[in-house]
């Protein structure tokens, strides 16, 4: 069990051991701790050894050049050099809110950018500005598009963060993939199979092995299959890989690097490495904001009221379930799993500081 503050304090300097300024150490660190808060460790300290190897092999810059390179009132596109994806997230989110707030709406593509954690976090950098935010990314190719055996997509997450009144905001966080990569390797550290319908092999045929990608097998749209719907995921995660990377240019599909140092770079990249896209609408562009987040109320309360199914408690309202786990943990504290804490252990000594949760 670790508590939030100390996992914040050890982040911050491992990615200042690599060479990262304190303040940006400080933000991904922010990053890493609130996936854990929120209950989605896939994201969290499970990804500092990926992160170390990355910086190891060069694959990101700790001190990068972040720049717009092309920009109009209400959009940019923004050139991350190779930086830790947090780092080009924040800035791009940043500038979009800084548009919106000009403009009524502000929109910025991102590209030579690297794995940025949880997508929630930078939709949500717009709610105390009464601003919808908005998050894309595409990914390293583990995803087969429907009826295929071709790994293609990545896991291509979505995420929207919409203000309320008096009910905490509505924040939709959601990979287009029915699991996230970083949760198989949670099944696969705890010993578990995954549900069929998350992966398959590499024959195209269903699979409960959260192992399979290692031999050739590839993640599943959301949906699973064409008859639960997989080919409206695999639009979805289509339409997220379009908006990060031909916007900006960046790699798409087949062409994202790895966001895992012992997988080699595609050869012949039309672009340039992992692509965001952010955006920031500012609600008064529309209607008074408190007239909409006094609608928005109403309609979380109209949800929040619908009669559950048999068997169930209630109707969750998208971010509940995510708020929830961070009340749980700021009283509980952060549970880790040995394995995880036994790679964090590895990459401290690497870096030569301590790891010690307890």
């Amino acid at each position: 069990m670790a508590t939030a503050s100390y996992l914040r304090m050890f982040t911050a300097r491992a990615f200042e051991a690599m060479g990262v300024p304190a303040n940006d150490a400080a933000l991904i660190a922010d990053v890493f701790v609130r996936a854990e808060e929120r209950g989605i460790p896939s994201h969290g300290m499970l990804r500092l050894k990926d992160y170390y190897l990355l910086w190891k092999e060069k694959r990101v810059k700790a001190d990068p050049y972040i720049r717009v390179v092309h920009e109009s009132p209400s959009t940019a596109v923004i050139d991350a050099d190779m930086a830790i994806g947090m780092i080009a997230a924040a800035r791009s989110m940043q500038l979009a809110i800084e548009k919106a707030k000009a403009c009524g709406t502000g929109w910025v593509a991102t590209r030579n950018s690297n794995h940025f954690g949880i997508a929630g976090y930078y939709a949500m950098m717009a709610l105390p500005h009464d601003m919808i935010g908005i998050t894309l990314c595409n990914a390293n190719p583990l995803v087969a598009p429907t009826f295929s055996v071709s790994r293609l997509l990545g896991t291509n997450p979505i995420a929207v963060a919409i203000p309320a009144g008096k009910y905490p905001a509505f924040v939709a966080d959601f990979a287009t993939t029915p699991i996230a990569r970083g949760k198989l390797a949670i099944a696969s550290k705890k010993g578990e199979k995954v549900p069929l319908g998350y992966v398959q092999d590499a024959f195209g045929f269903p699979s409960d092995d959260p192992d399979i990608l290692k031999q050739g097998g590839a993640m599943l749209p959301l949906g699973g299959d064409r008859i639960h719907g997989s080919h409206k995921g695999y639009c979805l995660g289509a339409l997220v890989d379009i908006f990060s990377s031909l916007l900006s240019g960046a790699n798409f599909g087949p062409f994202v690097p790895p966001s895992i140092a012992y997988l080699p770079l595609p050869e012949n990249q039309p672009g340039l490495g992992t692509g965001h896209f952010f955006g920031a609408m500012r609600i008064d562009a529309f209607r008074p904001a408190e007239e909409f987040k006094a609608m928005m109320d109403f309609w979380i309360e109209t949800f929040k009221n619908a009669k559950p199914a048999e068997g169930q408690e209630r109707v969750y309202i998208p971010g509940e379930i995510e708020r929830e786990a961070e009340e749980r943990t700021a009283r509980e504290g952060i549970t880790i799993l040995p394995s995880v804490v036994n790679e964090v252990k590895e990459v401290a000594s690497a870096l030569g500081i301590d790891f010690n949760p307890d």
